[in-house]
């Protein structure tokens, strides 16, 4: 197990957005992500525990390519967060409860395989994709 394991430092994630109050309203107000400093430009959420920016940039905003990963095409280029089981499960029902399209149903990929994990694919207004994953084992992440 690498040093990280016991401490983790926050990761700072800076992406495109058209607006940033269909940004708010979906990472605020749906993900639940408190927001931090903004300005006319840019908006910092915390992204359970880590810092995402969302800059008003609509020409680089969306997704372009998928890769096939088990079965499913995956935005390439994405980003997320790793949480527990039961966070995952929350967040999932409350997504679906709320109409969110996505473009990977909830679901559990690897299944019986080292890096089993429960993931979902889903884009925020400016279609940039976000990917949120579970481990039943945790220690299995970074597994071979």
């Amino acid at each position: 197990m690498s040093e990280t394991a016991a401490v983790i430092p926050p990761f700072h994630l800076a992406f495109p957005v058209h607006s940033l109050a269909a940004a708010r309203e979906f990472y605020g107000d749906l993900l639940g992500c408190p927001e931090g400093r903004s300005s006319e430009a840019w908006v910092d959420f915390d992204f359970y525990g880590h810092q995402i920016v969302a800059h008003l940039a609509p020409d680089e905003a969306g997704h372009r390519s998928t890769s096939a990963v088990d079965g499913d095409a995956v935005p390439v280029r994405h980003f997320g967060v790793v949480l527990s089981v039961p966070q995952w499960q929350t967040l999932a029902d409350r997504l679906k409860a709320a109409g969110v399209a996505f473009v990977i149903e909830p679901h559990v990929r690897f299944k019986g395989e080292v890096g089993e994990q429960a993931t979902m694919f889903f884009l925020d207004p400016s279609g940039n994709a976000v990917e949120i994953k579970a481990f039943a084992n945790p220690a299995s992440l970074f597994a071979k």
